[in-house]
């Protein structure tokens, strides 16, 4: 239903327009306050980067975390990253992540981000807090935040942007009413709008995510997912049918397809009910870092990398490093 409002599919979303003008005041009124001043940014002793979004929703934001991270340190860049931690309980805040966080309390992007690079990662509320917990441990050269484009409480040096190319903004309009967190002109303000498929525009970087080998979360065996037998897919990501597309794409045609929650809570009993036996689960690998504690041998996950070539995407790789540099 939500999809057919954003959509402008479904007549609801001219109910929901008040509240949206509301949102919209109360967004821009607050931007507004940190241009002129009366709301001050704390400004880190080293570089930020800001990887975000202007909707609600999966836009591919943590796979361009991960490449650029992953391309950074190839170049021999220090760099660490905070979150806000979302669908994570910490005891305390900044928690600052080791081989044992969990996603209870850390929430499963940062967790994610940690596994795949092993960079620095705090997350907190205040992500000033979440970068002087890196910097009091790490001597990392770059801080990239993991979202955040609208708290404008920690102050930027550069603003990325993901857009899905496919869906683009939908109606348009902000938040209930249509997914925009700030209308398509803040893109006018940014310093690079990565394009997740569909067709990039004029001065858009293309992108695309690259699906690799499934993984059993039990035994660490890679196989091509065409192989699996009996698939049910599995999907807690902003945005599943692009997970259940992924799939189609190499191959693989599950017996069904279960789309969560993002950032939804799982427990042993929630994952195995989904399967019969003689059934074979895939998942993202988003999930599979909730999943790992109490996996089952019939338990794989299908890893996605972003892909970003072309002249743009070095472009934006040296801008980076002079910037950490």
């Amino acid at each position: 239903m939500i999809a057919r409002i954003w959509s402008g599919e479904s007549p609801l979303w001219l109910v929901l327009l008040p509240l949206s003008w509301l949102y919209g005041l109360v967004s821009g009124a607050i931007r507004f306050a940190y241009r002129l001043g009366l709301k001050k940014s704390w400004r880190a002793p080293v570089p930020v980067v800001v990887v975000g979004n202007l909707t609600a929703g999966g836009n591919g934001k943590t796979p361009v975390v991960i490449w650029l991270v992953e391309q950074l340190q190839q170049r021999g860049i220090r760099v660490g990253v905070v979150s806000r931690g979302y669908g994570g309980k910490a005891e305390r805040y900044p928690l600052l992540l080791e081989p044992v966080t969990t996603t209870d309390q850390a929430g499963d992007e940062p967790v994610l981000i940690y596994q795949r690079t092993g960079a620095p990662v705090a997350v907190s509320p205040v992500r000033s807090d979440a970068v002087k917990a890196i910097l009091a441990s790490h001597p990392v050269q770059l801080i990239i935040t993991d979202d955040g484009l609208q708290h404008y409480k920690l102050a930027r040096d550069k603003e990325i942007v993901v857009v899905d190319g496919v869906r683009r903004f939908g109606n348009g309009w902000w938040l209930p009413a249509g997914p925009m967190r700030e209308r398509e002109s803040r893109l006018t303000s940014v310093d690079a709008v990565i394009t997740n498929g569909g067709v990039a525009k004029a001065g858009e970087i293309p992108m695309r995510l690259r699906p690799g080998l499934a993984v059993n979360l039990l035994t660490g065996e890679r196989r091509e997912v065409s192989q699996l037998n009996a698939i049910v897919a599995m999907a807690g990501i902003g945005h599943p049918p692009r997970f259940f597309a992924t799939l189609a794409e190499c191959g693989a045609t599950p017996l069904k397809c279960v789309a969560l929650a993002d950032h939804q809570a799982l427990s042993l009993n929630d994952v195995t009910s989904l399967v019969q036996p003689g059934q074979t689960l895939v998942m993202t690998e988003k999930d599979a870092v909730k999943c790992r504690a109490f996996a089952q041998n019939n338990w794989w996950y299908l890893p996605v990398d972003a892909q970003l070539e072309g002249e743009q995407a070095e472009k934006l790789l040296q801008e980076l490093l002079t910037l950490a540099r």
